[in-house]
C-alpha cells in the first residue's frame, strides 16, 4: 500500500478528464499535475484515497519530447490553463483520446479513433474575460482563481486574453485603488467590486466591460467611463447588481453606465448583439469551423424544420435559417432571449422564432402543440440534456439530432440515452475552443435513418497540422463556401 510523503518512480502512463497525468503504483492510480504521458517521474504521494492517490512531481527521470518551458509564470498556479507546460501536438492528443475513451465507455461505441480540429492560435483567441477581485496589502487586484480555491492569482498579462481585456483589468483596479472602492469579501458579505466582465468582439473589436458589485452604484462613475474611453473599442460599461452568497458570477438586473449596454460582432456572415449574459463561443475563429461541421452534419434542406435547444443568443439558429425552412430556437436566459430576436430582425432573418424557457420543458411543450422537426441540435451546458429533453427528443423523433457538447462524460451519457430510443451515432468530432485549457468541445450526428452518402464528411486529424500546431482547413474552406455563402 502507498504511503503519502514518500516517494515513488512511475511512468506517467494516461491523463485525467481535467488533463493530470495518471501514474499506476502498486496497483493505485495516482494523479499528477503538470505530467506528461509517456514520461518516468520520481513521485511524491501527497494525499491517498480509498481507490486513488494524488502525487506531485520531483523529479523527472525521462522527459518526453513534448515537454515545452511554460510561456506563463504563473501557469502552475493560476486555474485558468492547464497545458502550458506540452506542445499543442499533445494537448490535441489528449483531448481527441478523452472525447474516444468516453463515448467507448460510457457511450457504448467502439471507436478506434478521434478526428480533433485543432486551433489556428493558441494566443488571445479568448473573446471574454471574468476577472474575480481580491485585496493584497490594503491593494486591490484582479486575476484568475488558483485551482480548486478562491485564492485569487495576480497576472499581469493573460496569454489566451487579447491585450485590451488585460488592459481594462489594469484600469479598473487603478479606479478601484484610487477612489477608495471596497472590495467584496465572500466570507463576510462585506464590500462592493465581486468581479470584472469584459467582452470583446473578435471582428468589430468592440468592448463590454460589465463590473459584477454587491450594490447598485459605484462612486464617481465618470471619472471610471473616462480612463476606460482610452482603450480601443470600448463601447459599454454595466453594472450587474449582484447581492447573493455563493459562486453566480453575474446576477439577474444589469445597469448600464455607458453605452448602450451591448456591443456588436460578425459570426459566419452575421451580426449579432451580444449582451453580458449572452451565450457566445469564447473562440471565434473555432466556432466558426465548429457550426460549418454542425450544419454540414445537419443536412438542413429548404423544406426542413430545425430546432434548436439551447440556444443562446441565436447564433447557430441563425445561421441554420440560411439552409432551412424554419427554425426555432429555445433559450433560458431571458436576456438571450431578447438579444436573440434583435439579431434576427438585424440580419433580416424571417424564418426564426425564440421561445424562453427550459429547454427540455420548453421542448415538451411544443410537442404536444404537434411540432415535429426534421432536425434537432442541442449545445447545453456541461451537466448536458435534462431528462425532459431527452423525452421531448424522443417524442419528436427527428431524423437528424446534432449535439454540440462541451463535456465528453455528458455527451456520452446522452448519446447513450438516445442509442435506447431508437438512434444511431453516425459521425463524431471533437474540436479545441480552448488552446491550453481542459475543456474540449465536440460535434456528433445521431440519426434514424440512412445519412445521405453525398453530404460533407468533416474529418480533422493531428496528421493535418504542420509543425506548429496550426490547422490546415482547406475542407472547412469548402464547408465554408458551401454554408456560409447561401442567400439567407
Amino acid at each position: 500500500m502507498i504511503e503519502p510523503g514518500k516517494q515513488y518512480e512511475a511512468v506517467i502512463s494516461d491523463y485525467t478528464a481535467d488533463g493530470q497525468g495518471i501514474a499506476k503504483i502498486q496497483g493505485c492510480a495516482v494523479f499528477v499535475p503538470n505530467a506528461i504521458a509517456g514520461e518516468v517521474c520520481r513521485i511524491r504521494v501527497e494525499k491517498v484515497g480509498k481507490t486513488w492517490a494524488a502525487g506531485k512531481i520531483v523529479e523527472i527521470l525521462e522527459r518526453s519530447p513534448h515537454r515545452r518551458n511554460r510561456e506563463c509564470p504563473v501557469a502552475k498556479l493560476c486555474g485558468g490553463c492547464d497545458f502550458w507546460h506540452m506542445d499543442y501536438a499533445e494537448e490535441c492528443r489528449l483531448k481527441a483520446e478523452r472525447v474516444r475513451q468516453a463515448l467507448n465507455r460510457i457511450g457504448g461505441e467502439h471507436l478506434a479513433e478521434m478526428p480533433i480540429l485543432a486551433a489556428p492560435s493558441c494566443y488571445g483567441y479568448r473573446n471574454k474575460a471574468q476577472y474575480p477581485v481580491a485585496v493584497r496589502n490594503g491593494k486591490a487586484y484582479a486575476g484568475f482563481f488558483q485551482a480548486g480555491t478562491h485564492k485569487v492569482v495576480a497576472n499581469s498579462r493573460c496569454r489566451i486574453l487579447p491585450e485590451e481585456a488585460d488592459r481594462v483589468k489594469d484600469i479598473v483596479i487603478d479606479y478601484v485603488n484610487q477612489c477608495g472602492v471596497s472590495v467584496y469579501d465572500e466570507t463576510a458579505h462585506r464590500g462592493l467590486l465581486r468581479h470584472i466582465f469584459v467582452r470583446r468582439g473578435a471582428v468589430s473589436g468592440e468592448i463590454l466591460v460589465c463590473l459584477v458589485v454587491n450594490g447598485r452604484e459605484i462612486p464617481q462613475e465618470k471619472r471610471l467611463i473616462a480612463a476606460l474611453q482610452a482603450v480601443p473599442g470600448f463601447t459599454s460599461l454595466v453594472l450587474s447588481v449582484n447581492t447573493r452568497r455563493g459562486n453566480t458570477i453575474l446576477g439577474e438586473t444589469f445597469i448600464p453606465l455607458y453605452g448602450p449596454g451591448y456591443i456588436m460582432d460578425t459570426l459566419c456572415g452575421l451580426r449579432f448583439r451580444l449582451s453580458a449574459r449572452s451565450f457566445y463561443q469564447v473562440n471565434h475563429a473555432q466556432a466558426e469551423r465548429l457550426y460549418a461541421a454542425a450544419i454540414a452534419l445537419a443536412q438542413i434542406t429548404p423544406t426542413d424544420t430545425v430546432l434548436d435547444l439551447y440556444c443562446g443568443a441565436g447564433t447557430i439558429t441563425l445561421v441554420m435559417a440560411k439552409a432551412a425552412g424554419r427554425v426555432i430556437g429555445v433559450e433560458v436566459v431571458p436576456q438571450a432571449v431578447e438579444d436573440a430576436r434583435e439579431n434576427a430582425r438585424r440580419n433580416h432573418v424571417e424564418n426564426a422564432e425564440f421561445f424562453c424557457g427550459d429547454a427540455g420543458e420548453a421542448a415538451l411543450a411544443l410537442e404536444q402543440r404537434g411540432l415535429r422537426p426534421d432536425v434537432i441540435t442541442v449545445d447545453p451546458p456541461r451537466k448536458g440534456l435534462n431528462a425532459a429533453a431527452i423525452e421531448a427528443i424522443a417524442r419528436m423523433s427527428p431524423q437528424r439530432v446534432v449535439y454540440v457538447s462541451c463535456d465528453p462524460a455528458t455527451l456520452a451519457r446522452d448519446v447513450a440515452l438516445l442509442k435506447e430510443r431508437g438512434y444511431c451515432l453516425r459521425t463524431a468530432q471533437a474540436a479545441d475552443l480552448f488552446p491550453r485549457c481542459a475543456h474540449v468541445e465536440t460535434v456528433v450526428l445521431l440519426s434514424k435513418g440512412e445519412i445521405d452518402s453525398k453530404k460533407v464528411r468533416v474529418e480533422f486529424s493531428l496528421e493535418d497540422m504542420d509543425m506548429s500546431g496550426f490547422q490546415k482547413d482547406a475542407t472547412y474552406g469548402q464547408i465554408k463556401e458551401r454554408v456560409f455563402s447561401r442567400p439567407g
